[in-house]
């Protein structure tokens, strides 16, 4: 069985729809997570998405912030959704897929902007969640599983558009890396996104701040497909549509694909 995945960060389902269903008719991915939906679940305009063939889904949803959900032309059901770190935010979903793999999708906090949790009480609950990740997937070795979503933290050094200028940028600080590798290592996750496409500049974010985003391209690869070893040989093709960054009144991050044969 082939099927392609994508994740993307929407900021508002409800605002973002018209962007969504292009999306799913244009690129069609079988299953695509979105992250930062900002909706209760049963706000979630989904009679459109399922007029489109997505006719499974698992949310969870918090009126005007956060808020994760899957949907899926494979059938799915609910595996799993965490509050880690306790924060009682909906960032965490995840749905079986019938070939028995499990899609996590993540929204993980953004860690406000100052990079010390000594003033900064935001990035100690980032902290504190990717070291909750890190306990959950240690305790549970993961398996026939892929991890996506919006991680807020891009690792490597050509993940943004200047590494010395950002290392003491919140998204891309040494302990903000560390924590995330940890992470990965728990799980035994393997970054297919970088397994692919393993040199260059890569980004899936790029601020709304800038006049004008694609000229300026000071992008960030905050958006994330992983997958557990047992099955991250079977992923391919991967890529950011960057195009939709461009899009009217678009997210300011880019959907991010892969496909598996599995």
């Amino acid at each position: 069985m082939s099927f392609t995945l994508a994740t993307w960060n929407i900021n508002s389902v409800r605002l973002r729809e018209p962007i969504v269903q292009k999306l799913m008719s244009e690129e069609a991915p079988d299953v695509l997570c979105l992250q930062e939906c900002k909706s209760p679940v049963e706000l979630i305009p989904t009679e459109a998405f399922e007029a489109l063939g997505y006719t499974y889904r698992v949310a969870r949803g918090q009126k005007g912030y956060n808020g994760v959900a899957i949907f899926s032309k494979i059938p799915m059901e609910e595996a799993a959704s965490e509050d880690f770190a306790s924060l009682g935010h909906a960032r965490h979903i995840a749905g079986k897929l019938e070939n028995g793999v499990t899609v996590h999708n993540f929204y993980v906090p953004a860690g406000g902007d100052k990079p010390d949790r000594e003033i900064n009480e935001k990035f100690g609950q980032k902290l504190d969640y990717l070291t909750e990740m890190r306990d959950y997937f240690k305790a549970e070795a993961p398996k026939k599983s892929i991890l996506v979503g919006d991680l807020n933290i891009a690792p490597r050094e050509d993940d943004v558009w200047d590494h010395k200028k950002l290392l003491k940028i919140v998204s891309h600080t040494p302990i903000e890396v560390e924590h995330l590798a940890e992470v990965q290592e728990a799980g035994n996750w393997v970054d297919v996104t970088r397994q692919d496409i393993p040199e260059g500049l890569l980004y899936s974010w790029w601020s709304y701040r800038a006049k004008d985003w694609d000229a300026a391209d000071k992008g960030r690869r905050l958006d994330h497909i992983w997958a557990t070893a047992d099955i991250a040989s079977a992923g391919h093709s991967s890529r950011v549509l960057r195009d939709a960054r461009g899009w009217e009144k678009p997210s300011d991050h880019a959907p991010v694909f892969a496909t598996f044969d599995l």
